[in-house]
């Protein structure tokens, strides 16, 4: 298993090896003990999810669950690709409002973990894009927040344009992360 912190340090980019055959190949996509071992999160996780985004330019974020059920997630894309980004939103740190980003895909079958304490989104870049992710905390409607999508303040390089975006009605009525009061201290 390949982890690579990326410029947020409790972001972590996941490789999980494949063995393959002619046949085609064999992965262990999860594992507690051995992810545990190689970056010290705990692998409770209590429920996975499992979405379809039928076109390219799809956003579904950006999404948390606050207290008392927050979510970390561990995210791959089986089927496409994704732009998956998580944006720091415990204040009081020294990335708070900061954001890193990695592209998911079928093909080069990275993960991303994203711990409880930040924003999550995606963007669809291919058509039938599926994406798996495990999530630590149960599902609570009431818990639910999150941040509008093309925040200005948060700057995100999304890869459409907000008339190529394809959004749920819910998703764009989201506020901005300076409007969203404290959804997480750090």
């Amino acid at each position: 298993m390949k982890v690579e912190a990326l410029a947020i340090p409790e972001v972590l980019l996941i490789t999980p090896p494949q063995f393959g055959d002619s046949r085609g190949f064999f992965s262990e996509t999860f594992n507690a003990k051995k992810l545990f071992a190689a970056t010290g999160i705990d692998g409770h996780f209590v429920q996975d999810n499992h979405s379809l985004s039928r076109e390219r330019g799809v956003v579904r974020g950006l999404h948390c669950q606050i207290a008392p059920n927050v979510q970390g997630k561990l995210v791959r894309c089986a089927r496409g690709a994704i732009w998956d980004v998580a944006v720091d939103a415990r204040v009081g740190s020294p990335t708070f409002g900061k954001w890193v980003a990695a592209e998911l895909s079928a093909e080069n079958w990275q993960q991303l973990w994203i711990p409880g304490g930040f924003l999550h989104a995606f963007c669809t870049l291919e058509p039938d894009t599926e994406v798996l992710y495990k999530v630590t905390g149960d599902y609570d409607r009431a818990s639910e927040a999150g941040v509008i999508w093309n925040d200005p303040d948060l700057a995100l390089p999304w890869p459409v344009s907000a008339d190529e975006a394809i959004l749920s009605e819910k998703d764009q009525q989201l506020p901005r992360l300076r409007d969203a009061g404290t959804l997480f201290t750090y």
